[in-house]
């Protein structure tokens, strides 16, 4: 028996399906090296909470 996933759990979901299809967007135009520097740089700026700070200051 499989439990019914919680709004939570669907959301994620919905976000990690939009990541993928991002990340095959961006490997087929520029090749997996940028794809996977892309979403690097994106994690790195998010744990030291520069897209907050870019955010407050526009």
């Amino acid at each position: 028996m499989q439990a019914e996933r919680t709004i939570e759990e669907q959301s994620k979901d919905a976000f990690f399906e939009k990541i993928a299809r991002l990340s095959e967007e961006m490997i087929a135009a520029h090749g997996k090296d940028f794809s996977m520097g892309a979403l690097v740089l994106g994690a790195r700026w998010i744990a030291e909470g520069r897209l907050e700070a870019e955010r407050k200051a526009n």
